[in-house]
């Protein structure tokens, strides 16, 4: 199939998309409607000093993250989800949620793997996208925000599960192998 770029939006405060008015609290995201990557420059801020994920391939892991959920938009994945979204409980679509996030860390990774290939990540780099994986984990985003966890709730997924998935994309490179909707364990 055709591969359409989505666009980059950097903003600051609040922002319109194609999905609504969103602000900083929002954090980074995709916009399907629009086929827009969104992220407010303050939360790379965030990132640093409230999750302690500094570094320019943290970043970067953001932004591939997003175009994860734009390759999943183009695969179809997305209307899959939306069609999902009325049919299940809330705890039940949250389960699928976290699939869905899993997979844009998957895909993040995969292309993590062919930066490293054409020689272009520097030392560190590695350690860097994984930190930023691991921070922003439910688990850890809740224990900070709440002091506790309440894992029905979770969306994107635990810490361990994020680098995992990331880290496998960076591993196999294989696209094949990031089926997390039949990926037993995650």
């Amino acid at each position: 199939s055709t591969y359409r770029e989505p666009k980059l939006v950097l903003f600051s405060g609040s922002v319109q998309s194609a999905c609504g008015t969103a602000g900083a609290s929002t954090g980074p995201f995709y916009c399907p409607g629009d086929e827009k990557l969104y992220i407010d420059l303050s939360f790379f801020n965030e990132l640093q000093k409230r999750f302690k994920a500094p570094g320019d391939f943290a970043m970067a892991y953001v932004i591939a993250h997003e175009v994860g959920h734009h390759i999943q938009n183009l695969t179809g994945v997305m209307d899959k989800m939306n069609d999902l979204r009325s049919k299940l409980s809330k705890e039940e679509y949250n389960q699928y949620s976290i699939r869905l996030e899993l997979q844009a860390d998957f895909y993040a990774g995969i292309w993590a793997h062919y930066t490293e290939q054409q020689n272009l990540l520097e030392s560190g780099d590695l350690e860097e996208a994984l930190n930023a994986a691991s921070a922003v984990g439910d688990d850890n985003i809740q224990k900070q925000a709440q002091g506790y966890v309440v894992p029905e709730s979770f969306t994107h997924g635990t810490s361990a599960q994020r680098k995992k998935w990331f880290y496998k994309g960076f591993t196999s490179g294989d696209i094949r192998q990031g089926d997390t909707f039949a990926a037993g364990d995650l």
